[in-house]
Formats: structure tokens, C-alpha cells, sequence
């Protein structure tokens, strides 16, 4: 972009800077995860305890077991109850597990499409300020550590802690004195909980940071690997991305020092509670306090202790991993997005997008037969609340048809006004309309249906060539493609490749004067009201410039062109040529009047070697 103080770079945003969310509002987005599915949740937590109680009731039959052998009778019954017990468990764990991973992939897809969506409808510049790795990074990596942490962990947590209050109710009324001794252990390990499971959220977050800030660089080294290579810079790069591949290695590592440490005190405890129940049980049955089939039932409790507390650990630790990925998410719920209702409208899908495209074939255009196509009446912008105004005290119009030229020196504002123009910024002061309707009266996208733009750096859009050229507007024809190709010279080099218009479309299938002139073809087949270019011909050569501006002209007859070129000669037929200088617009007239009058105006075309035409 022309603009040097436009944010879009990831270091101005890092990551290792952004406020600490809350714990609240990290609770606070699990919830709002897992509320939509309280259902399925309530479901599973009843499966689950089903579960539970089957195996809580195991050491009871087996202690039944045991007293009908002390006594001699028959082990049918409660033989036949523990198969029963084993089929009926296994049955609904299997269904349990089911629908729980079903629930999972369900909160991750909910995940991703809410933030999508954020990204979609954010405002561009507060989006543009964090790098597209980072972006990436949230969608994929924070949102899986989401899918347990928001549903079987809950779920693992309340029947984790029923299992572990059932069994010692169940304990309690085997020998209330062997209950104590275990009790001892419980209570450290829960201890050691308390302490320790906080950490791991904050080391986890740390590590997603730093993962995301690797996702950051490594997406714009690839980008830029033309420039990394033909500068030699390969060893830095490496230097410079394995930097955050170790940063994120060392907040792991923390987290499974941590985690170790939990599962180590916890699996120490439970043992010394056997060993300390076992020794206690024994001399209790030579005394004949207890039986030896109350102490075996009273060990299996015990040792039944160890799946809810490692069910316990694995969720806690599972759920400071959601709290972190929460923690990361919540600051992309902060994103400004442009309108209350920008999740629906971009939901709607593409009959939305055509509704409102119908808004310029029909309203727009009868409104433009009477009144210029955009004015800005004292439009001051820019583009943080502290940073300095882009453009100051601009007015501007540009009529329903013709072509008006932006013109000065890098920096001058050029870009932001089409940037005004597109809505992608508001303005701090002052008024934009178009077609005599104040953009405050039109949504966003009413405003954009009017306007196709041509950016500086025309992206690529993943698909194939086709695709490309239909993206702005999928109803064109063939007919239409094919002559919007033939008159930007691009449709003898699409014949030549082996799969035509259907041709993936990357940086080396195409150069990058052609992906620029698809980039206008796309906009041409738009039939905009109002043509945005943005150094439309930066790359092209000479032949191919004039058949570009031959094209501009013939737009300009019946549509608003506006354009923005350092290369001078492709604005000077314009009709209106403005010249701005550190924000503001300087003077205005045609290619000849600013020859006489503007001093600047002259200086540019001196430094370009243009003369005036004859």
C-alpha cells in the first residue's frame, strides 16, 4: 500500500504483549461452548454415572462373593450380577464414548465457525494488525484444545468427584477407622492439586503464544522466500523461526514437568494409602474388628480410587488447557467488528451477497443519475485512536462518471481514502455519501456492492483461475469472461494451459502483471458503480498499460473511475487529477492546469521525464 503508516505487520501485535484475560472470562467462553450442547451433556454426565455405579458396586458383590464362600453357599447370584454389571457397563461406556467424541468434534466445529466468522466481519485494520499466522494458529491449534475441555472434561470432573465421594461413603460404612487413613492421602493429593493446576494454564498459554508467533513468521518467510533466498538469509530465518520453536518446546516442557510432578505426588499417595489401609486392615482382622472380606472389598475401593483421581488429574490438566486456549480465544471475541449483525449477514451465504449486489443494479444506480457517486466532506481518519490523522480535513467528489486521479508521494494518503471510500475505515470527523446517502444510513455491504477494487498487491484468492474472475460476481457469463479477457490481453496466454480458465491459480502458473490484470478483470465483471484501482499497472509493460488505460476510459464513460498511480502517465487523461501531500488534498484540476499551478504536481512529473501533450 502506498500509506506507510497502514498497521498489518505481526510485531505490531504481538503476541507476548496482549492482557492477561481473566479466569472469569475464561470460564466464561468454556461455557459459552458447551451451553448449546447442555443436552448431550446432561446425557453423558447420566451415562457416566451409570458407569460409575457399576463399578461402585463391584467390591460390594465382590465382598458378597466372599461372605457366601465363608458360609458355603451358592455363587450363582452374585456371580451372574457381576457379568451382568460387566455387560451393562461396557455396553453404555461404548455409547457414552460415542456421543462424548461426537460432542467434542461438535465444539471444536462451533469454535472455528465463531471465529471465522470474527475474522470475517472484523474491522480490517484491527484484523490486518495481527499476523495471518497468528490467525491461523487460533482457528487450528486453540480451538482443539478446546474440544475436551468443554465436554468430557466437565463431565470427568463431576463423575470423577462422585466416584470419589461414593466410594468413601461406600468405605465409611465398611470400617469408618481404615476410611481415616485413606482419607489422609486423598487430601494431600487434592492439595497438590489446587497448588499446581493453575501453573499449567499459564505455561500452556505461553506455549500457544509462542507457537502462534511461530505460525506468524513462518508464514511470512514462505511468502517472502524469493527475497530470504536471493538474500542468502536462510540461516537467519532458521535462526530467527527455531528461536520460537524452542520457546514453545520450553513452556511445553514446563507443562510436563508440572503435569509429572501432579500424576507423581497423586500415584505416590495412593500407594502409600494401600500400604498404610493394608497394614492398618490387617491387624484389624487378627483382631477380629473386621472380616477379611470387609478389608478385600475395602481395598478394592482403594484401588478403585486410582481411575477417578487420574480421571481427575487428566481433566484438570485438560480443562487449564481449555482455560488457556479460552484465554487466547477471548481476545479474537474482542476483535471490533464492523456491524452488530455481520455474523448473520456473512452466514446467509452467497443469496445474501447477490441481494445486496441488487441494491446497486437497482437503487444505487437510479440514486447516482442525480447525485456524484462519493463525496467526503471534511474527512479526517487514521488509523489508531493515538496515532496521527492519515488524511485531515478532506473533501473530495467524485462524480457518478468519469475518472478521478490520486496523486503524491508515498505516505500523502491516497490509499486511505480508497480505504474510506471501501469502509474498511471510518472517519474520526466528518462525512462520507454515496450517492447523496450518508454512509451511516447504508450497511457495509451496501456501501462495498457499489465498488469494485483492484488492491495494489492483487492477493491471489485459493482457486482456480475461473474462480478468480467470478469471484465478485459468480452470475457473469461466459461471454462476459471472454471478452473482458480478450480486452486485457489475458485470453491467448489461459488458452495455452493445459486445463484453460480451470487452471489452479498460483504465483507460477501466472506473473504478476497478470494476476494484477485478473484482479481488474475480476472487477470489470463486477459492473461496479464505482471502479477503485489501486497502481492498477505497477507490473505491466508498456503495450499492455495502454490497453489497460483504452479499458479505464471506456469504464469512465459510463461508471466513476478512481485511480491511484506513481507511474503518472496512466492518470493523465484523467478528467480530475487530485495531488495530496501529508494528508490532505493540496490542489486538483486536469494534467495541464496543475502543470501551471501546482509546484509539487510538477515535481513529480519532472521526476518522471513526462512532457506535457501537445
Amino acid at each position: 500500500m502506498n500509506d506507510a503508516n497502514i498497521p498489518g505487520s505481526a510485531s505490531d501485535a504481538p503476541d507476548s504483549t496482549a492482557p492477561v484475560t481473566p479466569t472469569s472470562e475464561r470460564i466464561a467462553i468454556l461455557w459459552s461452548f458447551a451451553r448449546p450442547h447442555l443436552r448431550v451433556l446432561f446425557l453423558g454426565l447420566v451415562l457416566a454415572l451409570a458407569v460409575s455405579a457399576m463399578g461402585l458396586a463391584s467390591p460390594m458383590i465382590t465382598k458378597w462373593v466372599l461372605d457366601t464362600v465363608a458360609v458355603g453357599g451358592s455363587l450363582r447370584d452374585p456371580v451372574l450380577v457381576l457379568v451382568a454389571l460387566l455387560l451393562l457397563g461396557a455396553t453404555v461406556g461404548w455409547f457414552q464414548w460415542v456421543m462424548l467424541g461426537r460432542l467434542a468434534e461438535d465444539i471444536v466445529h462451533d469454535a472455528r465457525k465463531r471465529m471465522i466468522l470474527r475474522y470475517l466481519g472484523a474491522r480490517v485494520f484491527a484484523l490486518l494488525a495481527r499476523g495471518p499466522g497468528e490467525l491461523v494458529t487460533r482457528v487450528t491449534s486453540d480451538t482443539v484444545l478446546l474440544n475436551q475441555a468443554a465436554s468430557t472434561s466437565i463431565i470427568g470432573l463431576i463423575n470423577g468427584g462422585i466416584m470419589i465421594v461414593g466410594s468413601l461413603v461406600l468405605m465409611a460404612r465398611l470400617d469408618l477407622v481404615l476410611l481415616g487413613t485413606a482419607l489422609a492421602a486423598v487430601v494431600v493429593i487434592f492439595a497438590v492439586f489446587a497448588v499446581l493446576m493453575p501453573r499449567i494454564s499459564t505455561v500452556e498459554e505461553k506455549a500457544q503464544a509462542a507457537l502462534s508467533d511461530l505460525g506468524s513468521e513462518l508464514e511470512g518467510t514462505v511468502r517472502a522466500i524469493k527475497t530470504v533466498k536471493s538474500s542468502s538469509a536462510e540461516p537467519r530465518r532458521f535462526a530467527s523461526l527455531m528461536r520460537h520453536v524452542a520457546e514453545s518446546r520450553r513452556f511445553s516442557l514446563k507443562s510436563v514437568r508440572i503435569q509429572a510432578g501432579a500424576w507423581t505426588i497423586a500415584g505416590a499417595g495412593l500407594d502409600a494409602a494401600i500400604i498404610m489401609v493394608l497394614a492398618t486392615g490387617a491387624y484389624r482382622v487378627s483382631t477380629g474388628e473386621i472380616t477379611v472380606a470387609t478389608l478385600v472389598a475395602f481395598l478394592l475401593y482403594v484401588w478403585g480410587l486410582t481411575g477417578p483421581l487420574t480421571e481427575l488429574t487428566q481433566n484438570l490438566t485438560t480443562l487449564q488447557s481449555g482455560m488457556a486456549a479460552a484465554g487466547r480465544i477471548a481476545q479474537i471475541e474482542q476483535l471490533e467488528v464492523e456491524s452488530d449483525d455481520a455474523d448473520v449477514r456473512i452466514a446467509g451465504g452467497r443469496d445474501v451477497q447477490l441481494a445486496e449486489r441488487q441494491f446497486v443494479s437497482a437503487d444505487a444506480r437510479s440514486v447516482l443519475n442525480e447525485a456524484p457517486a462519493v463525496e467526503l466532506c471534511r474527512v479526517t481518519a487514521r488509523y489508531a485512536p493515538q496515532a496521527p490523522p492519515a488524511v485531515r480535513d478532506v473533501s473530495l467528489t467524485v462524480p457518478r462518471r468519469g475518472h478521478v486521479a490520486l496523486v503524491g508521494p508515498s505516505g500523502a494518503g491516497k490509499t486511505t481514502l480508497l480505504s474510506l471510500m471501501m469502509r474498511f475505515l471510518d472517519p474520526d470527523a466528518g462525512e462520507l455519501r454515496f450517492g447523496g446517502v450518508g454512509y451511516a444510513n447504508l450497511t457495509h455491504a451496501e456501501v462495498r456492492a457499489a465498488f469494485a477494487y483492484v488492491e495494489q498487491e492483487t492477493p491471489v484468492v485459493p482457486g482456480t483461475i475461473r474462480e478468480n474472475l467470478l469471484f465478485t460476481n459468480p452470475q457473469a457469463g461466459e461471454r462476459d469472461v471472454d471478452d473482458v479477457l480478450r480486452r486485457l490481453q489475458l485470453a491467448e496466454k489461459f488458452a495455452e494451459l493445459p486445463h484453460g480458465l480451470d487452471t489452479p491459480l498460483t504465483d507460477t502458473n501466472v506473473s504478476g502483471g497478470q494476476r494484477q490484470r485478473i484482479a481488474l478483470a475480476r472487477a470489470l465483471l463486477a459492473r461496479p458503480a464505482v471502479l477503485l484501482l489501486d497502481e492498477a499497472t505497477a507490473q505491466v509493460d508498456g503495450v499492455t498499460e495502454a490497453a489497460i488505460q483504452q479499458v479505464i476510459a471506456e469504464i469512465s464513460r459510463t461508471s466513476a473511475v478512481v485511480t491511484i498511480a506513481h507511474r503518472l502517465s496512466t492518470v493523465l487523461d484523467a478528467d480530475t487529477i487530485v495531488v495530496l501531500e501529508h494528508g490532505a488534498v493540496r490542489a486538483s484540476g486536469t494534467h495541464a492546469e496543475l502543470l501551471e499551478t501546482d509546484e509539487l504536481y510538477n515535481d513529480l512529473v519532472s521526476a518522471l521525464r513526462i512532457s506535457a501533450p501537445a
